[in-house]
């Protein structure tokens, strides 16, 4: 019986590597009522901001602040439908915290300005979306609350809760960057929502943070969004891995893009020599392309990640590895024939 080769290492069970934790189907159903919620307020907001002050949840007055708002929901919209095509929670937690966080905000604004709402007077459309409003605003941050926990707890029992290793890592230009306009993004949001908690029954609101005036509910929906994607950007940031974050790079270009034509749309109404003016048109144009080139680097990814596949090694590579193995075999084999 020839003896055991030296060189043969004792064979060892590969270690399963954690199996990556599902979207559950609650998860599922949150995020796809909230495109449908969201996909209304872009076409009250958005396509018909003149209409806003008659048929929205509260009186709008200004169509470009309906408009901003409308801006902000199509992102919205776009983020929750971009997760609903993900697979693994890890790929869609940063949604759902956001859409939680924003949800979160804008309840308690529209408890602090209940008054404000359409809930008994306006027509029978203000009526409808002001209650409508208010139900949604009470359901969803709790079922985000609900859906996360839920999903942590089943990362937990799959042996997933671990982080998995980074496909596509962000370069550090670009997490300084969103680093950066999260910042901004965060404290001008809240200005806006702690201005709008101290002022209760005036109807303008004197903030410098944006180039026109805003109403209290107003200024506190807008300064929800924008703290939401202050948190998402710091989130991004955090998670560092471009191969899972295409959805929320994408949705963060789409917001700046449509927030400028919001502004482009309506130039005549803002003085062009205000400087917080030319102060947003560049933060936006940083977002439009900060999150252009998070997704497009995140289309390049690792194999079996569904995405464009990356550089293949050179097949010297290969090669001088098959010729170690050759030449370790020709070892084992002449050493057997020594003994």
């Amino acid at each position: 019986m020839a003896p055991a080769s030296p060189c043969a290492a004792p064979s060892r069970p590969a270690a399963p590597s954690p199996e990556r934790a599902g979207v559950l189907t609650g998860t599922r159903v949150l995020l796809g009522a909230f495109v449908g919620l969201t996909a209304l307020a872009v076409v009250a907001l958005l396509m018909r901001p003149a209409q806003a002050h008659e048929e929205f949840a509260w009186p709008i007055h200004m169509p470009m602040t309906a408009a901003f708002l409308g801006a902000a929901y199509a992102a919205g919209c776009l983020l929750s439908a971009a997760a609903l095509r993900e697979r693994s929670w890890d790929r869609v937690r940063v949604t759902v915290v956001t859409v939680g966080v924003f949800t979160a905000l804008v309840l308690c604004a529209s408890v602090h300005h209940a008054h404000r709402l359409s809930l008994a007077d306006g027509g029978p459309v203000a009526r409808f979306a002001a209650w409508l409003w208010l139900g949604v605003y009470l359901a969803v941050p709790v079922a985000c609350l609900a859906v996360t926990v839920r999903q942590g707890s089943e990362a937990v029992r799959q042996g997933g809760a671990v982080r998995h290793a980074v496909v596509r890592p962000m370069p550090t230009w670009l997490a300084r960057t969103v680093a950066v306009q999260g910042a901004v993004l965060g404290a001008a949001g809240a200005v806006l929502f702690v201005g709008g908690l101290g002022e209760h029954h005036h109807t303008t609101l004197v903030i410098g943070v944006l180039p026109w005036d805003l109403t209290p509910l107003s200024a506190q929906v807008v300064g929800s969004w924008l703290l939401a994607f202050g948190v998402a950007a710091a989130l991004v940031v955090r998670e560092r891995d471009l191969a899972r974050l295409r959805g929320p790079a994408a949705a963060y270009a789409v917001f700046g893009a449509l927030e400028l034509a919001v502004l482009a749309r309506y130039r005549a109404q803002l003085d062009h020599g205000d400087p917080r003016l030319w102060a947003a048109v560049l933060l936006l144009l940083g977002i439009v392309a900060a999150g252009a080139c998070g997704w497009w680097l995140g289309r390049w990814r690792g194999p079996g990640t569904g995405g464009v596949p990356g550089p293949r090694r050179p097949a010297a590579t290969s090669e001088s590895g098959s010729s170690r193995s050759t030449r370790a075999s020709s070892s084992v084999t002449a050493w057997n024939g020594s003994r």
